[in-house]
This record gives C-alpha cells, structure tokens and sequence, in this order.
C-alpha cells in the first residue's frame, strides 16, 4: 500500500504507468496496471486508486512497497510529488463474488471504480478466473460479513489454484525484471494501447506490431510439484524454458506457470526438470 501525494501527483503517475489513470467518464478510478523500465521490462503491478488530483492509492498483491517506491522516487525531478509506503497499517479481504454480492449487492462498485468504506477501499480484485473484490481498511481486520456467513473460507491454497489455472501472473514471480508484458499475457489487461509517453510506451507499441518469442504457459504435472524456483523445463536435451510458480492440485500433482520458448516448441511433447529425464509435466493452455 504506498500512498501518493502532491499538486503533481497523478501527472506524474500518468507519465510512469502503463495504465490511464483518467479513464473517460470515470470518477474514482481503480486501474490495474505494470511499472516498466525504459526497455519496457516488467518492475512491479499494482491496482492504482485515484482519490483525486493530489492523492493516489497504489496496492500490489505480490510486488513490494520498497521496488515501486524506490522506481518511482527515482524519477521524480521537480515534481510536487511524495510517496509514502503505509503497508503496515493495513488490512485486508478478500471476497469472491458470491460473498461480496451477499454483503453488498447493488453497492459493489463497477470494476472501473472503488468505493470507500468503513475508513477504507472496496474495488475490484484479480485473485483468478472469475471477479472478486478487495476490501481493505486501515483499521482492525475487516469482520467476515454476516450475510456470506454460508460461503466457504479459501485457503490460501486454493486461491494460488484459482490464479495458476487462470494464468494470472504474481508479479515479479512469473513476470519480472527479465520479462516483458506481452510474453505473460498482459497486453490486453495492464497495457494501454492509446495512451502516449509513460515510461516504457515505445517498445510497448512496437511490440505490437512485432513478434513475441516467449510466452508464459501453465504446466500440468504428475506428483509432488518440484522443490526449486525458478526451474528448468527441458523438452529431450533441448531446455525450453523455467518453470516459474506451481502449486498441488487435489489430484494427486500439481499445476504451475512456465516462462517457455517458442522457437523449436513441440506443444504436445511432455516437459522434464533435466536433460533426458523421465517426463512429468506437459503444457496446457497459454495465456
């Protein structure tokens, strides 16, 4: 949770986010997006909450408080600009659909937008495949709402089954400092295509035009998931790539998240941790 503020706080935020944080016709904005260096690698995401002209919210899930702030402290020159990190003093739930309807209904704020509530934030999350809300306050831990009480608690387990399988990626995890946005799929949900001059905008726009030759997919293997992270991922002796993130499925194996080559894949050959071992893994759907 980093808090910033200034008289130039959101115009220097619109020059460092890949995002417009001033989507037309919307008050409150809540906008996902990616902090990107000047090749256009991927540095951190975050959901970017505009309170106003002077005050904007940014909140990761996986990304620390020190990489953005730090990213974006060093490029503040003559800007009215300062950011505060105020993690520590947060708390948060997570809500699926069907909890947030219960509590909510008709009050839950369209995806584009957050609403304030009880000293905090309720906006729109990305836990998986399927929506989700993020209700954080700065106070004592969100009570669990009285009319989801019917719903089930989700282990934290469950819900990196949930992100895997729909090819979310936990940034820097399976999308960081080497990687670029489009090779993790991201292209079309954290990267303007219309916004002009923020960090990292022109290799943006040429990668579209141009050719990715990495791409990240989810894994499917065959008994406990491997121990160490990043792994290799070889096809025979060719190696094709690392297998980024993984977690057990309630089958017995496991599912995961694979940065992996294009050039020379075969998508339907089974995957190995080394060189000619027995195969126990195989690719399932990009993202």
């Amino acid at each position: 949770m980093l808090r910033v503020r200034g008289e130039d706080a959101l115009s220097f935020l619109q020059g460092q986010f890949s995002q417009d944080l001033l989507p037309p016709g919307v008050r409150s904005a809540a906008v996902y997006g990616l902090w990107l260096n000047h090749k256009g690698r991927v540095l951190g995401d975050s959901f970017a909450l505009v309170a106003g002209p002077q005050e904007v919210w940014l909140i990761s899930y996986y990304s620390t408080a020190n990489v953005i702030r730090s990213h974006l402290e060093n490029h503040i020159i003559a800007d009215d600009v300062t950011v505060e990190d105020s993690t520590a003093g947060w708390q948060g739930v997570s809500l699926g659909a069907v909890a947030a309807q219960a509590q909510w209904g008709d009050r839950l704020p369209p995806p584009t937008t957050f609403a304030c509530h009880e000293n905090g934030f309720l906006f729109c999350g990305r836990r998986g495949g399927q929506a989700n809300w993020e209700w954080l306050t700065s106070g004592p831990p969100p009570p669990v709402p009285a009319e989801a009480s019917a719903v089930p608690d989700i282990s934290a387990a469950r819900m990196e089954q949930m992100r895997i399988a729909a090819g979310v990626p936990a940034i820097p995890t399976d999308l960081g400092p080497g990687d670029l946005p489009f090779e993790g799929g991201l292209d079309t949900v954290a990267v303007s295509s219309t916004k002009g001059c923020y960090l990292g905008q022109e290799v943006m726009a040429r990668l579209r035009t141009g050719t990715i030759r990495r791409r990240l997919m989810r894994v499917v293997g065959k008994g406990p998931p491997p121990a160490g992270l990043p792994g290799p991922l070889y096809q025979g002796d060719k190696k094709i790539g690392e297998l980024r993130s993984r977690v057990a499925d309630d089958a017995g194996g496991f599912i995961g998240l694979a940065m992996v080559t294009l050039l020379g894949l075969s998508p339907a050959a089974p995957l190995s941790d080394a060189p000619g071992s027995p195969a126990m893994m195989h690719l399932g759907a990009s993202q």
